[in-house]
């Protein structure tokens, strides 16, 4: 991944940079807002790291001119000191958020992990065709996936490592759904669980019960991919935005 550092501090770029370059990323430095915005035009970033008060134009205004050319860019924007008026346009003008100096890099790092999509799916579900031929899709899409299709083993799975959603069939054998969810619930009360299932009819009541004990979402087999891949970046941008904690 490619992260463009923007500030006119170059000893904070240089520490940036030495940072990201060290977790494995590709750092690209900048020290205008206008430079930044030219980096951007010739070689695209997947993150920008912006300081919000430099010399010519801001860390807001640069920000507006790379949106125009990557619509999508994620910005962090970073401010040792702005107006309330400066903030609040950043935040409306779709910076993913505004971080105070000096950089908690922890939290810059763990956003980073999970722009790169390195937190896995956790697919629940008895049926192997089903399950591979979803893992495959969102292989492809750049997720890392997990599947499981013993209920027993969803929790333990669920310690080993952090999981950005679950996808749980409703129905596991002998074993309903709900009792995996509800464990999941109890444990990881914020935890994003979709519920599916091939029995529309048969399921209905459950899946109910299930969207009150706060399941995510629900979606019937045979399902169109779009949907669930719609709901996981979803929740993926919800997470990217909430990671950073903003003033």
């Amino acid at each position: 991944m490619k992260i463009l550092v923007v500030d006119d501090d170059r000893r904070i770029v240089k520490t940036t940079c030495d940072i990201l370059k060290i977790k494995g990323y590709e750092p690209i430095a900048a020290y205008t807002g206008e430079e930044g915005v030219e980096k951007v035009k010739l070689d695209p970033p997947d993150c920008v790291l912006m300081d919000m008060k430099m010399p010519g134009i801001n860390g807001v205004e640069a920000m507006k001119q790379m949106q125009e050319i990557i619509p999508d860019l994620p910005v962090v924007l970073i401010s040792a000191y702005a107006t309330n008026e400066l903030l609040n346009e950043a935040k409306h003008s779709g910076a993913y958020a505004v971080l105070n100096k000096p950089m908690n890099f922890q939290v810059i790092l763990s956003f980073l992990s999970l722009l790169r999509k390195e937190e896995s799916i956790l697919i629940v579900d008895d049926d192997p065709v089903f399950s591979k031929t979803l893992k495959d899709l969102l292989t492809l899409r750049g997720y890392q996936v997990e599947t499981e299709s013993t209920p027993e083993s969803v929790m333990e799975d669920l310690a080993k490592g952090y999981k950005l959603v679950v996808v749980l069939d409703l129905k596991l054998g002998d074993v309903n759904g709900l009792e995996v969810l509800q464990k999941i619930r109890a444990k990881y009360p914020s935890k994003p669980v979709v519920l599916v299932t091939g029995y529309r009819h048969e399921m209905g009541e459950s899946l109910e019960k299930g969207l009150n004990i706060g399941a995510y979402t629900s979606l019937y087999k045979p399902f169109e991919t779009d949907d669930l891949l719609n709901m996981i970046e979803e929740i993926r941008l919800k997470k990217l935005q909430n990671m950073l904690v903003t003033p």
